[in-house]
């Protein structure tokens, strides 16, 4: 990782405009996607268990960002991905898991560390025996970055409402791998 950077607990309610511009321009999010995405967070945030951190410049700009938090099934990502994975047998996995909801980091700023640090410290940090995850099923840097760390498909083609392309679930035991 480059030394510039620091990474550090995020208050994400006070930069939530800023983490969304680094995740519109990491994912390509239009300006009604950011509107639904900042209330999305702005819940997620309150939630019990939540925890953020971000990638900040010397200068204080916000360059990558992760937030996550313990998984309840009652929420709306962990009732879209259930069927899945009891399909499988493997519905075990919504339980005692922490979630990595977003994990985005600026392009210019990529392939620098940035994300496998941001997503090694917030699981170090996390009670939970293991973590759990989506990400647009394709081969991605995205996806090359979690098998590195020990995460493996649990179901693939998981279609989310309103979401233009399939994802796959991901999971892996806690600590992460660090390679």
């Amino acid at each position: 990782m480059t030394d510039d950077v620091v990474i550090g607990p995020l208050d994400l309610a006070a930069q939530v405009d800023d983490a969304l511009a680094v995740q519109a321009l990491a994912f390509g999010l239009d300006d009604d996607e950011i509107a639904v995405r900042r209330q999305i967070v702005l819940r997620h945030v309150t939630y019990p268990g939540a925890l953020a951190l971000g990638a900040t410049t010397p200068e204080g700009r916000l360059v990558g960002f992760v937030y996550g938090m313990p998984n309840d099934r009652a929420h709306w990502w962990s009732s879209v991905v259930e069927p899945y994975l009891r399909a499988q047998s493997i519905d075990f996995w919504l339980d005692d898991s922490f979630v990595i909801t977003e994990l985005h980091v600026h392009p210019r700023h990529q392939d620098r560390g940035i994300g496998r640090t941001l997503i090694t410290t917030i699981t170090d940090a996390a009670a939970q025996p293991r973590s759990i995850l989506s990400a647009i099923d394709t081969d991605s840097p995205a996806r090359a970055l979690y098998r590195s760390l020990g995460y493996t498909d649990l179901a693939r083609n998981v279609v989310f409402p309103s979401a233009p392309r399939p994802y796959a679930v991901m999971g892996a035991p806690l600590p992460l791998r660090r390679r």
